[in-house]
């Protein structure tokens, strides 16, 4: 069974179209995710919703238990995980309120968990392709169907923040090549390859970073701006992708992501650690033992 997950980043806080059936209050062995999981309903096609920062966005970029919101959402079912996010672009045909459906990250985080391995066990999880393009292309379906155009491929680079960048960074950022920069797309990628989720972002462009000479630097009064405009946009898709999931078909590889990727012998694993890995090793690792 295949069943949609949203992550809703800056401006997406809820999809007013979604018949609600349920606000469920989870934990997981990660502690809890930044919110309530809103299981609802579209078209008669289920989704999980998740507000990346919680309700009235409090929580910042470095802060997000992202291990905690990848595992819920896989613990409610979800096998395809679409993200929203506001982004700054790094080119000039990528202005303000474009949507771009990126293909590769750059990852500059320091300081947040990057995988749900550790702690006696290692597993080596191939990311060449971070985003699912077998997704991504319904994705993409679902934004012509719903008018909205997008701009698909291009590299997200992704900064630990929560500052916005210095001029120096942004322009090293784009001569790599990269097309947008924002804060939360990695460790999620990661952690959602981890677990064996088909993961695609909707990048919302709210402003040009700090690089252009023409037009203001980033602030949080020039991405509020745009982020209205951003967000309807943003929920229009999502509700096309959702009325229409019933024919999404997964013909990918994301679903085996973790098959003979963990090379740590299973008798060493630790019992805690093995408890604590739960729906993300079940397929391939003997039964947790019992809590003693």
């Amino acid at each position: 069974m295949r069943v949609l997950g949203v992550i809703g980043g800056s401006g997406l806080y809820d999809i007013p179209d979604l018949e609600i059936l349920e606000r469920a209050t989870v934990s997981t062995p990660w502690g809890e995710p930044s919110d309530q999981l809103t299981l609802g309903r579209i078209g008669g096609n289920d989704v999980v919703f998740l507000p990346r920062h919680g309700a009235g966005h409090r929580l910042q970029p470095t802060d997000l238990p992202y291990q905690a919101n990848i595992y819920a959402l896989k613990q409610a079912g979800v096998t395809h995980l679409l993200t929203v996010s506001a982004v700054g672009s790094l080119r000039e045909d990528l202005p303000p309120e474009t949507i771009v459906l990126p293909d590769q990250i750059i990852d500059r985080t320091v300081s947040r968990p990057r995988s749900f391995f550790g702690e006696g066990v290692v597993a080596h999880v191939g990311i060449a392709e971070p985003y699912c393009t077998d997704f991504g292309s319904h994705v993409l379906a679902a934004a012509a169907r719903a008018g909205q155009p997008v701009a698909t491929g291009g590299t997200y680079v992704c900064i630990e923040g929560p500052q916005f960048s210095t001029k120096a960074e942004s322009h090293l950022f784009r001569s790599w090549g990269c097309s947008v920069i924002g804060m939360t797309a990695m460790p999620e990628a990661r952690l959602a390859r981890e677990a064996e989720l088909c993961y695609s972002t909707l990048a919302m462009v709210t402003d040009y970073d700090v690089w252009h000479a023409s037009e203001a630097a980033v602030s949080v009064e020039l991405v509020g701006k745009h982020l209205r405009k951003n967000a309807a946009a943003g929920r229009a898709i999502v509700t096309e992708l959702v009325r229409s999931w019933s024919s999404l078909d997964r013909a990918c590889g994301c679903g085996d992501a973790l098959a003979n990727t963990i090379v740590t012998d299973p008798a060493l694993i630790p019992a805690p650690t093995r408890r604590r890995l739960g729906l993300i090793a079940d397929r391939y690792l003997p039964p947790a033992p019992p809590d003693a």
